[in-house]
């Protein structure tokens, strides 16, 4: 019985690629659970509270990547030794040398994982070599554990993107003389790994998170209702929303583009719109709502995007953290708008362009960014010609407004979400030539819970923001008992439409 017990622990414990945990899965709510108990004992000491929690994140992160946790703290402890380095610097010469060696390391790093068949790919074809990279962290692996990797498949650490950028705007902070160092390696630690935001974001600034870490734990009854009301929000935008039109409908599509008519691939476009959307910002609804009931306050990631009436709007609201980090750390390193308005426009595309990259080494990726970038940069030129804040003052414009900028951004999602760019000229061949109006009727048919659904998360999103806080807000008036019996229902309901597979998060892959 005992050592039937202990197998079980030793299985729960150990890391299992095919059963990642992550915030869909029971697994993490089960430990999520414990976390909790022993929080009620840690919380008051908060250099108990933080190691704790900070031991937590780094199984956490066991648990999601595996032994990529060693890459975390790799990137942790040269960032918190470069960060003193720039600090203590007594030269400009000296804390320009030590910003270089934090960039050239944390994105030698994110390189070598995210870019390095990219590369390869490109020396290879222009040189006529046939190198072929290797994964020397698999390597080291085996060397040290025995295991059985392959060394071959270089394989991307989840969240390495978000943290490495989180990680990074620290160093750079320190060097402008916005923050100080953090007081201890623990606390810097425990800033770069707090496992809700850890993998998808969203990307904290050192600024806004370190502070809290020697605040002592308060919160208010209506930040617990919040926090377990966002919660249940995001499991409901991923697994009721996301999942079920990913599974049922805009995957079969993007597969297959040619097997479907062209209203069908319209249909799909606007299905991955709201997807992309719900599985996003239901991750960081999620992360925000488990940091907040552990005391811990991060900022919102997304506006309801898509009531955006022109493209600047559109990327002061849909993933806050990562599009202001592009405008401080890149943006305006690259001079911004301080070197006359053609530069302003080209660092606009640059930074774009760039952003795209971020998400992958793929020219789909490259022509998504350019795309925002073009018209990024025509909308400024446009607001400084027009001297206006390119808003329309009318029902009508306003109406307009959104509709435009909501097929563009729909149309950019295209070559976001194809596997490569013959199947996104197949979407919009289909699209142009081969609509079918004639069999709009039967398809309404066929898919009607489906568009149902997406019908259902379209209105929800454009319904004003005030209006739908009240409905968190009604939610905190609710007695515990009827409070208790909502999460039940829900939880019920999310299982019964939950996918026999577990979906992971889109922006995993970035």
């Amino acid at each position: 019985m005992l050592p039937d017990i202990l197998q079980h622990l030793k299985e729960l414990l150990k890391y299992q690629p095919e059963h990642p945990m992550i915030f869909t899965t029971a697994l993490f709510w089960f430990f999520f659970g414990l976390v909790l108990v022993v929080f009620q004992f840690t919380y008051r000491k908060l250099t108990v509270r933080n190691l704790f929690l900070f031991a937590f994140s780094l199984f956490f992160y066991y648990k999601s990547s595996g032994y990529f946790f060693v890459l975390l703290l790799l990137t942790t402890v040269i960032d918190y030794v470069m960060g003193w380095q720039i600090f203590r610097a007594d030269s400009k010469a000296k804390k320009k040398f030590y910003i270089f060696l934090s960039l050239f390391m944390n994105l030698g790093l994110l390189s070598y994982f995210k870019y390095s068949y990219f590369l390869s790919g490109f020396i290879n074809s222009f040189f006529g070599t046939s190198f072929q990279p290797v994964d020397y962290m698999a390597l080291w692996t085996n060397s040290l554990t025995g295991s059985n990797l392959d060394i071959a498949n270089i394989i991307l650490p989840v969240g390495i993107s978000f943290y490495t950028f989180q990680s990074i705007s620290y160093s750079v902070d320190i060097y402008r003389g916005i923050i100080k160092p953090v007081k201890s390696f623990l606390d810097f630690a425990f800033f770069v790994s707090f496992f809700p935001q850890l993998v998808a974001g969203p990307i904290v600034r050192a600024s806004e998170f370190v502070p809290q870490i020697y605040q002592p734990y308060d919160l208010k009854r209506e930040e617990f209702n919040r926090a377990i009301f966002l919660i249940l929000g995001g499991l409901i935008k991923k697994i009721l929303i996301s999942d079920y039109i990913s599974s049922n409908f805009v995957d079969r599509v993007f597969e297959s583009p040619l097997s479907y008519t062209g209203f069908e691939n319209l249909m799909s476009v606007y299905g991955y719109t709201i997807q992309i959307y719900c599985d996003f910002s239901g991750y960081t609804d999620i992360a925000i709502g488990v940091a907040l009931l552990l005391g811990f306050r991060l900022s919102i990631n997304f506006n309801s995007p898509y009531v955006s009436q022109n493209i600047t709007e559109f990327w002061r609201r849909w993933h806050i953290s990562l599009s202001t980090w592009l405008k401080d750390y890149l943006y305006i390193s690259l001079g911004g708008n301080r070197k006359g308005k053609v530069r302003q426009y080209v660092n606009l595309f640059i930074t774009m362009l760039l952003g795209g990259l971020w998400h992958g080494a793929h020219i789909k990726f490259l022509i998504w960014g350019a795309l925002h970038g073009v018209v990024l940069a025509f909308h400024k030129g446009w607001m400084q010609v027009t001297g206006t804040d390119g808003k329309g003052k009318t029902f009508l414009s306003r109406f307009w407004g959104q509709l435009i900028t909501f097929h563009f951004v729909a149309f950019c999602w295209i070559f976001f979400r194809a596997d490569n760019l013959e199947i996104v000229n197949q979407v919009l061949s289909q699209i142009a030539y081969h609509f079918e109006p004639q069999l709009i009727p039967r398809m309404l048919e066929a898919y009607k819970e489906v568009f149902a659904l997406m019908l259902i998360a379209y209105l929800i999103h454009f319904i004003p923001v005030p209006r739908k806080n009240l409905l968190g807000e009604w939610f905190g008036y609710l007695p515990d008992l009827a409070k208790a019996a909502v999460i039940v229902l829900i939880i019920i309901g999310l299982y019964q439409v939950k996918t026999a597979a577990i979906q992971p998060f889109i922006y995993f892959q970035f």
